[in-house]
Formats: C-alpha cells, structure tokens, sequence
C-alpha cells in the first residue's frame, strides 16, 4: 500500500482558520458511532484517559502541506495529551501546534470507498499518504466490522507501514499504548456483531460499562448464595446439636 515516489513535502502545523469549511459527511453506518464509542468507554473505566487525552470520532486533525490545509477525519483516533483547552479544538485539532502526535488512527470499512488504502500524494492526498507520510501516526488500523477483519500497520524505521501479525491470542500489541488490540463477537447496545477490545498486558479484558454492572450482579449472586449456604450450615449444625441433646448458646 505504500507509494515509491515521495514528493517532497513541506510540512507546517497550523490552527485551522475559524471560516474553513469542514465537510459534514454524515456517517456510513449505525455501527461506526457504536464502535467509536466502546473504544473509549472501556479504556475511561479503567483509567487510562487523562483530562488532556482526546479520543476523537470523525473529526477533522490538521495539516499544511505544501501550503494547503489538509482535513482528513478518521473514524476513531487516540491522542494521549493536548497543551490546549479542550473548547479550543471543537472543530479540530492540529498536531505539534496544539498537542501530541495522535498513536494510533482508525478507520472501519463501510460500502462506501473511503480511500482508506489511497497513498495519493497530491493534494488532496489520500488518507494512507497522510497518517504514514504527513502526519507519521505510528499506529494505523483498518477494520472491516460486518466480517470481523482487522488490519493492524506499524511506522517501521523508514517511515513506511508494515502489516503486523497477531500474536498466539489475535491480538496486537500498540506499544505505545501498553495495551492489545483485538476482535471480539458479542452483543453491546442490542447491536451483536464484531468490536474492537482492549487487553492489558496481563490479557485482562478492559470491560464497558455494562459488563461491570453485570459482574458486580454476578459477584453479588455468589455472595448471597454462600450467605444462604452458610445459613443452611449453621442450622443442620443447630438441629444436630439439640438432637444430641445439647443446647448451644447463640448469645
């Protein structure tokens, strides 16, 4: 996917203008929103979003090249701090001048082409082009969510993307995140269908919310069942207790 002739690009890093038209492209499907959204969910639940991470959803991040603003919009991308207030990029957000290089893009498939795999490297350049060329997201994930297919690309030393394998458990390790990224079947919001999980590097599983409301329910039951038990116990002892004659004292 990667393109052989690089055309030499000047690079700045400014704020978009406040009368710069952002497309307003509606989403593709239900499932992207969805999807965008439990990403986050579960690594806020578990800590790991500071007040100055921003995780943003189709919203546009920033460049200038070759004296042109560039937008592009990816489904979901992490950005571990920003050095603005958060009201200062509502619209978008511009590396370098405003915060952290975003660690890693995605973008979910849809059946509608998004140039996704475009290494175009004239304006306007194609997304590839920009995360792996512009940008330099060291992280960019492809996901198809109807088959579950998940493409994972790493920034080798050349500043090229290289396809990643899964390890033994179809995960793949975002270094610079300390976490796993994988695909998982199950049911969220009445959607069921493939999401993308976060593991810790133990390979615990960070939960949504939901999922802890049931484990605490779940944990609770348990609870109240060796309660009963232990109830049932104590009194099988009592009534043994008093059938040999022996009154306990329950002072």
């Amino acid at each position: 996917m990667t393109n052989n002739t690089i055309t030499k690009l000047e690079i700045s890093w400014e704020k978009l203008p406040d009368d710069f038209v952002l497309p307003d492209d509606p989403v593709d499907n239900i499932l992207q929103p969805a999807l965008a959204a439990a990403l986050t969910e579960s690594l806020n639940i578990s800590g790991r979003l500071s007040e100055k991470t921003l995780t943003p959803t189709n919203y546009g991040i920033c460049a200038t090249v070759n004296r042109k603003i560039v937008v592009k919009a990816p489904d979901w991308a992490y950005i571990a701090a920003i050095d603005v207030p958060k009201d200062d990029v509502r619209r978008s957000y511009t590396p370098r001048l405003q915060g952290d290089m975003p660690l890693i893009v995605m973008e979910f498939l849809s059946d509608t082409e998004g140039g996704e795999y475009s290494t175009k490297p004239t304006y306007p350049p194609g997304k590839w082009f920009f995360y792996e060329q512009v940008l330099q997201v060291p992280n960019y994930v492809i996901f198809e969510p109807l088959t579950g297919t998940i493409e994972v690309y790493r920034l080798d030393n050349a500043g090229r993307y290289q396809l990643q394998p899964a390890d033994e458990n179809g995960r793949y390790l975002i270094p610079q995140m300390n976490l796993f990224l994988g695909v998982w079947q199950g049911t969220r919001e009445n959607l069921t269908c493939y999401w993308l999980r976060w593991w810790d590097e133990q390979g615990e599983l960070l939960l949504w919310g939901s999922e802890l409301v049931t484990q605490e329910r779940q944990r609770a039951e348990t609870e109240r069942q060796r309660a009963e038990t232990e109830r049932q116990r104590a009194e099988r002892l009592l009534e043994q207790l008093r059938a040999a004659g022996i009154e306990p004292d329950l002072k």
